[in-house]
């Protein structure tokens, strides 16, 4: 498909709006709208009031019309708020021009100025957007100075997408790009659902979070002894570390490394480390108030999809309920006779990885249903026989190898990982190569194509620049997590399209809600759906799928978080309401 096949014409859109009430996680207001049609440029303004009258957009939205948008994401969002139908095509220039440039060194990031700047085309200073902005967050009510104000600011990012679109448009694979935009129609569809929260215990939590930190550093502590007030003291949990035998990675310096990512890794191999994990990251990096909660007690954020490098969405840690600790995930609670699934591919990056490769072995292992136990017994360290309950430790130390493959982890860092000698891991992942010889293959033309070609790509177009990228673990991972994202899009797409309520995607997994009495025939759709998208991306591979329920009046938990979310329960004053 190309410009030509719009007869019906191609119109560049963009809203002002604010959240309602001036409360971040409430759906948004929209202030006023420009549509300029392309390339003729006739323009039309609307205000708000106007808006509010219309049933329906004032512009061709069909299936002979194109909708063009930066971050088209938001202005579907001002469609829904108005109650009008989504355009049936989309073009996303921020997701077109992040496609472009995934992996360059950008000098003014990827917002709508930077792609003007990195086109060289005219724009309007960044301090003027940012005073127009604020403007537009007072809610109002604007003099009528300020309302043409207004409407001039949003004009100017109209023409600016006329600038963008004359610049970029024999840079567009239109096929691809318009299934980007229907996947930010999607996008929208999930961030106006929102995540369904228990907002009586989210208030407790807000109005007494102060004393609680305190109260769970005197509760946990006591099995560690390694905090002097609210002060974690490195010398204590290295202590800590020696007397229970725990190896623990260390910096280039020799000091432990005591970053949250390897808290979180090594409370996957030593579950006594995990209630510490979740202290240190509840004290340090969560604040409460920080999480976006509408006044309908739904957590809505912007999900920013195409913001990470393999294109995988990447929303505020802070704003979105699967950001913080996960024991807050607790918080998650289907309304009054409705259920809630979360539905995620089954070792999704390994299934991936076997079907892009094409690896005999790995795809029966996957077809297995247990591909860590298939892999030991593949390699001759367990019978033919061997289940996870007859040979448990055989097969985690070959899930970690796994693992570590996947996140291309050294030999040393698996070691501490199974707490195993250097050697017994550098065993491991030679059986890992021995194994699958066909991947590593496959692996190694990655890297030889990132270093030579210059450029890595995912099935439905989504590419990286890799000259300035010398790291082998991102490129042998970015085959894997860049497919992966493109598997969720293609799956939020159809979903939301068959009529499914998606709350949210996280990674390889999405929440929906359903009715109680239509919650099994939505998720029998559910799978189905994420089913025939693993067939689209891996060329007909199907991948399977696990699904957790949670049914009202129960709550969603993630077991990493169960004692946590325990502990934090019996210290709220009043009725505790676990």
């Amino acid at each position: 498909m190309d410009t030509l096949d719009f007869p019906d014409g191609i119109y560049l859109v963009d809203f002002e709006f604010h959240p309602a009430g001036g409360r971040e996680g409430n759906l948004p207001t929209p202030v006023c709208m420009v549509v300029r049609a392309w390339p003729s440029g006739g323009t039309s303004r609307y205000w708000q009031a106007d808006l509010e009258q219309m049933a329906a957009a004032p512009f061709p939205t069909g299936e002979e019309a194109l909708c063009v948008a930066y971050y088209a994401s938001a202005e579907m969002d001002c469609f829904h708020a108005l109650g009008w139908a989504h355009p049936t095509h989309v073009l996303d220039l921020f997701a077109e021009f992040r496609c472009l440039t995934n992996g360059l060194r950008l000098a003014h990031g990827n917002g709508l100025l930077g792609a003007l700047l990195y086109y060289g085309l005219p724009s309007i200073g960044g301090e003027q957007k940012s005073t127009m902005r604020d403007l537009v967050l007072t809610g109002g009510p604007w003099s009528m100075p300020e309302q043409v104000a207004i409407l001039d600011y949003c004009e100017t990012d109209v023409v600016a997408l006329a600038y963008l679109i004359d610049a970029m448009q024999n840079q567009i694979d239109w096929a691809r790009a318009l299934l980007r935009g229907r996947y930010m129609k999607s996008v929208s569809c999930i961030q106006m659902n929102g995540v369904p929260l228990d907002i009586e215990v989210h208030s407790l939590l807000l109005s007494q979070w102060s004393a609680i930190q305190d109260q769970l550093i005197a509760d946990i502590d006591l099995d560690y002894g390694v905090y002097d007030g609210r002060s974690f003291k490195t010398s204590r949990w290295e202590e800590y570390l020696v007397a229970n035998d725990i190896p623990w990675p260390r910096l280039e310096s020799g000091r432990l490394d005591m970053s949250d990512d390897t808290f979180r890794k090594m409370a996957r191999t030593y579950v006594e480390v995990a209630p510490m994990r979740e202290l240190r990251s509840s004290l340090s990096g969560m604040r409460l108030a920080n999480l976006y909660v509408g006044d309908d007690g739904r957590n809505r954020c912007l999900l920013s999809p195409f913001q990470a490098r393999t294109g995988r969405n990447q929303p505020s840690n802070s704003k979105f309920i699967f950001g913080p600790s996960v024991w807050l995930r607790g918080l998650i609670r289907p309304k009054p006779g409705w259920g809630l699934a979360y539905v995620d591919w089954s070792q999704q990056e390994f299934g991936i990885a076997a079907a892009l490769s094409g690896d005999p072995a790995m795809l029966d292992a996957y077809r297995s249903g247990d591909p860590y136990m298939a892999f030991a017994i593949q390699a001759g360290a367990a019978p033919p026989t061997a289940t996870k309950w007859t040979h448990e430790a055989v097969r985690g130390q070959f899930k970690e190898c796994v693992l570590a493959v996947q996140y291309g982890m050294g030999e040393a860092s698996l070691a501490a990982r199974i707490n195993q000698p250097v050697a017994r891991a550098r065993q491991l992942l030679e059986l890992h190569r021995r194994t699958y010889r066909q991947f590593w293959k496959w692996s190694d033309s990655a890297v030889d194509e990132a270093v030579l070609g210059g450029r890595l790509w995912a099935g439905f177009g989504w590419q990286i620049h890799t000259r300035d990228e010398i790291n082998d673990r991102s490129l042998r991972n970015f085959p894997m997590q860049a497919n992966g994202a493109e598997m969720l899009r293609i799956a939020s797409i159809l979903l939301t399209e068959a009529g499914i309520r998606v709350c949210a995607p996280v990674h390889d997994a999405l929440l929906i809600e359903a009715p109680l009495d239509e919650l099994d025939e939505a998720i029998a759709t559910t799978e189905s759906l994420m089913q025939e998208a693993s067939r689209i991306v891996l060329d007909g591979f199907e991948l399977g799928s696990d699904v957790k329920e949670v049914r009202y009046p129960d709550r969603y938990m993630d077991k990493r978080g169960v004692v946590m979310w325990n502990k934090v329960m019996n210290l709220i004053s009043g009725p505790v309401l676990a």
